[in-house]
């Protein structure tokens, strides 16, 4: 059993349940273009000046270095260079930190005109980053500046795991005696949807040699970390968690709630279903697929919109990003082989791109998830 990364076979699952060639390419195509290049109410992506351009969480209405590296990635999948480049100037120019103990990462806020909203970092945007700038490098060639892409790269990577050595002030961004990744810096605990073991498999291959052996033993560690964070019935798991994998109920007057399976946590599936699809080695993930699909499929089937704890509970809540539920449990289907794979990619397939406020972060799961799902989420090398 091996995945696309030693194949280089990438599934069209909408092709394998019956949509054309044709129609699935226009809908790749078209949702990018409405993110991207679409009307006011569509788009998120804004150019500025020559060489520029930001992505905007039009809930938060500020510019996170999530959506920033998700756009990046985007890009970079769809041989989009000119909007890559832009997007990397404006983050390396008005989110990279010169100084302190953040000294070279990235500010995970900053308002629209630039100005930092933050002096620290979160993880996720720097992994993606790193990601996204190594694939770069791998699909268009390295550049001058800031753009020798995979310089870049390992050198952010290098900052995630030395921080806190001799010589190197400040905190790391993986704890390095488990090799998990942190939700901040300064704490020790973790958000599930960090987690991209299939991302760390690559980064063993790219990053600096010296620091190839953490980065395989982070993707072992994160494999196993998985099995505990997700629940053994619902296949769900909570926002953050601590290191035994239990929701983390602490620091409710810091971060608020986040025990639960909510925003941040639809990620995982999608996260799971794609290392599965790329590498293969976890039967696992089938089996963490084939749970949370028959979850929403039978036990809450009319409730996909609802809030759940891990053990699936169902709370008086209502989910703030119901269509990323809808695009994460499709993107399951990468692993999935239970008798709801079909039925979830179809549902995603119905469901329309989210307008509104909150649209930001539905819209750039589902994106992922139409990539991912057409075959077009891929490893460059």
């Amino acid at each position: 059993m091996t995945g696309a990364f030693e194949t280089g076979i990438y599934r069209n699952v909408f092709k394998e349940c019956g949509y054309t060639e044709a129609e699935i390419e226009q809908r790749v195509e078209d949702t990018f273009r409405r993110i991207f290049h679409g009307t006011k109410e569509e788009c998120f992506y804004h150019e500025v000046g020559e060489d520029m351009a930001y992505v905007e969480d039009t809930g938060n209405h500020d510019v996170r270095t999530e959506g920033m590296s998700y756009g990046m990635m985007v890009c970079v999948q769809l041989d989009r260079k000119e909007e890559f480049d832009r997007l990397w100037k404006w983050a390396r120019t008005y989110m990279y930190l010169e100084g302190g103990s953040g000294h070279n990462y990235f500010a995970w806020s900053c308002a629209v005109d630039g100005s930092k909203n933050a002096e620290g970092p979160a993880p996720d945007g720097e992994e993606f980053f790193a990601m996204a700038l190594f694939f770069a490098s791998n699909r268009w060639g390295d550049g001058d500046g800031i753009f020798a892409y995979s310089k870049e790269a390992r050198a952010i990577l290098s900052e995630c795991i030395h921080k806190g050595e001799e010589g190197h002030p400040g905190e790391p961004m993986w704890n390095p005696d488990l090799h998990l990744i942190k939700f901040i810096t300064n704490v020790e605990f973790t958000d599930p949807s960090y987690h991209l073991p299939h991302f760390y498999e690559l980064f063993a291959l790219w990053a600096d040699e010296k620091d190839r052996t953490f980065w395989k033993k982070a993707a072992e560690a994160s494999r196993d970390y998985l099995h505990l964070a997700c629940h053994e019935k619902t296949g769900l798991c909570a926002e953050y968690a601590d290191y035994d994998g239990k929701p983390h109920e602490g620091d409710v007057q810091w971060f608020g709630r986040h025990d639960w399976y909510y925003s941040d946590a639809y990620r995982t599936i999608a996260n799971i279903g794609l290392d599965y699809l790329w590498f293969k080695k976890d039967p696992w993930q089938v089996e963490n697929a084939n749970r949370l699909q028959r979850f929403y499929c039978e036990e809450q089937r009319e409730h996909w919109d609802g809030v759940f704890l891990i053990d699936g509970t169902r709370l008086e809540e209502k989910a703030l990003h119901p269509t990323a539920i809808i695009a994460v449990n499709a993107q399951a289907s990468l692993a999935a082989d239970g008798k709801y794979a079909v039925e979830c990619v179809k549902r995603f397939w119905e469901t329309p791109l989210r307008t509104g406020d909150r649209r930001y972060y539905d819209n750039f799961l589902y994106l992922f998830a139409m990539l991912a799902l057409s075959g077009n989420y891929r490893i460059w090398k």
